[in-house]
């Protein structure tokens, strides 16, 4: 029988920028080690999580509600026997439970389950994407996958010139696409797009977001304003569940929308796909895999707008890290999201990952990777050490 028999959890500080001097708003995450009772070289095979961006730390929930859940199971073995099962793990967690109330709680189970499929994977002796390809019998997933730069933050000074070399220093890693964020008003956003655009050559290499900002007339506004810059995608426009707003934006924007990093649940999914107006054809849907309950719910997500007649190409997950780009493998997704300069210690990629025209190669490690991120793994070792 596979157990878990310790959950160990630290609530670390991130920025938002690659210069710790730069006030990013207090932002934290939580990272989780998560300790089996299989012996692999003499020590107990751990698998690490973390919180992904822009939720905050989850300690609180992990230590007090799902952590000991998890080590109260009395088995998490797979049905043959051999592994650990993340969907039993999963149930294990969300034991009493009840529909609805997602808040952060789904972020809290998604942390967990992310180092739950660490674990699968390395008792598996697998890389994470294998091993999810293997256990859905999928096609033999790609060894690398389509990336875009995230981050483009605006800086408190000199913004224009530290935006420009942030996009230099992107393009100069192999990478061909980017997003920056836009909300203060038209004049300044369109000299930012400019900047950006410029080093990336033309506006449809380049996504503007929002960040949720805009109500309903803004929305139009800045919608009409962007509109001839054919661009590669216009992301979080209006609050979240403001479905109204995003379906009138829609309804006259003619290039891609980008919507749903902020909402984490099946349920929720249904709900911007029946009211927010978003094309198949064209959109892009941002769910992250770590505050959608996990990997394990993220599969319900997926295969419920699949059946509804969204692309798989059309999922771009949020997130920007190494557990993004094996979920876009094994599902045979658009691409994936990376955070080369923000989001310390999980920013960039271990260098033995080569990007070339846009593309990044998969980890070969087993598991999803970590140890090969230096300043990730350091930060992991504090849960152990």
């Amino acid at each position: 029988m596979v157990r878990i028999v310790d959950v160990r959890e630290i609530t670390l500080p991130i920025s938002r920028y690659a210069d710790p001097t730069i006030a990013s708003g207090g932002l934290t995450t939580s990272l989780v080690a998560v300790v089996t009772d299989v012996m692999r070289s003499g020590a107990p095979v751990v698998g690490y999580g973390f919180a992904s961006i822009g939720r905050f730390g989850q300690g609180g929930l992990i230590r007090e509600r799902f952590a000991p859940r998890l080590i109260a199971a009395e088995t998490l073995t797979t049905d043959t026997g051999d592994g650990l099962d993340p969907q039993r793990a999963w149930s294990a967690m969300m034991q009493g439970e009840k529909p609805g109330g997602h808040g952060e709680r789904c972020v809290a189970v998604g942390t967990l389950d992310m180092a739950i499929w660490d674990a699968a994977a390395k008792i598996a002796g697998q890389p994470l994407y294998m091993h999810i390809a293997e256990r859905m019998a999928a096609a033999a997933p790609p060894s690398r996958v389509r990336v875009y730069a995230g981050g483009g933050y605006r800086y408190p000074s000199d913004d224009l010139k530290r935006l420009a070399d942030e996009i230099r220093y992107c393009t100069d890693l192999g990478i061909t696409h980017a997003k920056i964020k836009i909300g203060v008003n038209v004049d300044e956003d369109m000299k930012r797009i400019e900047a950006a655009a410029a080093i990336l050559g033309g506006p449809s290499h380049l996504a503007v977001d929002a960040m949720n900002l805009y109500g309903p007339g803004d929305a139009m506004r800045i919608a009409r304003a962007l509109a001839p810059l054919e661009l590669m995608w216009f992301e979080d426009i209006c609050d979240p569940l403001d479905f109204k707003t995003l379906a009138s934006v829609a309804a006259s924007y003619p290039h891609p929308i980008a919507a749903g990093e902020a909402l984490f649940s099946r349920a929720e999914a249904k709900l911007l796909d029946n009211y927010g107006g978003l094309r198949p054809s064209q959109d892009i849907l941002l769910f992250d895999a770590t505050h959608s309950y996990g990997l394990t719910h993220y599969f319900e997500i997926v295969a419920e707008m699949v059946e509804r007649g969204w692309p798989r190409s059309a999922f771009w997950p949020h997130g920007g890290h190494l557990f993004s780009l094996h979920v876009v493998a094994a599902l045979g997704l658009g691409g994936a999201e990376l955070n080369p300069l923000a989001f310390a210690p999980f920013q960039g990629t271990p260098p033995s990952l080569g990007i070339e025209d846009g593309f990044i190669e998969l980890p070969q490690a087993p598991g999803i990777g970590f140890e090969l991120h230096d300043e990730a793994y350091r930060a992991f070792r504090r849960l152990l050490d």
